[in-house]
């Protein structure tokens, strides 16, 4: 049965129409939000948590991106963001990619498209969840939190949930779950539970799941 396709969301902080036209023109297979300043932005973010943020330096109002990335990053600290600009130095880009609640990425004005996908197609994949999945292996590694079950059980669960959005963005039909549970060595209750908690998030479309994955599973 063919399901409706997964997109990531986007949320395009821009106040020029036309930009935010262009950047939807370079990111096909994603939905979108659009923000024109600062407080729409953070309303945004408030209501919904995308999976990627896309955010122009110069906003409406006067509002300037690079000082509203510590808002953002308060919100949503887990969601990679790419910030344009036809205005910032390099001293700030170097700032903007730098220390505690950065960017991932600064892309130049006027935006190559190609670019634009190519960036965004990385950042959906391996940056934000993925890098936080990774940092709590490496702590765990290092001993440095709490490695009891639970806690293992949490990480896998998250970088298995990472994994199953990563893949189910490139297909149109619903998912086999005996299939995933052989592939990633758990049980079919355990994708079940997966799936429930990405459609809950708005991180997969409702009809992913199937008549008997349509209760969260006990």
């Amino acid at each position: 049965m063919n399901i409706q396709q997964v997109r990531a969301h986007v949320l395009i902080i821009e106040d020029d129409p036309v930009q935010a036209r262009l950047y939807q023109q370079g990111l096909l297979n994603c939905t979108f939000d659009v923000a024109r300043n600062g407080d729409e932005a953070l309303k945004h973010l408030e209501r919904r948590t995308p999976a990627l943020i896309l955010l122009d330096h110069i906003l409406e109002s006067g509002d300037q991106g690079l000082s509203l990335l510590p808002d953002i990053k308060r919100l949503a600290a887990h969601v990679p963001v790419i910030i344009v600009s036809g205005t910032l130095a390099i001293a700030d880009q170097i700032r903007a990619l730098s220390g505690p609640g950065a960017a991932h990425y600064v892309i130049e004005k006027p935006v190559d498209l190609d670019l634009l996908e190519r960036t965004a197609k990385t950042a959906l994949e391996d940056c934000g969840l993925g890098e936080a999945v990774a940092a709590l292996r490496s702590l765990e590694r290092a001993e440095l939190i709490e490695t009891g079950e639970r806690e293992r059980l949490f990480t896998e669960r998250l970088a298995r949930q990472h994994a199953l959005v990563n893949r189910l963005r490139s297909v149109t039909s619903r998912p086999n779950i005996t299939q995933l549970a052989q592939e990633f060595g758990v049980d079919r209750r355990s994708i079940r539970r997966d799936l429930y908690d990405l459609v809950t998030r708005g991180q997969l479309p409702a009809d992913v799941i199937g008549k008997e994955e349509d209760e969260p599973p006990r």
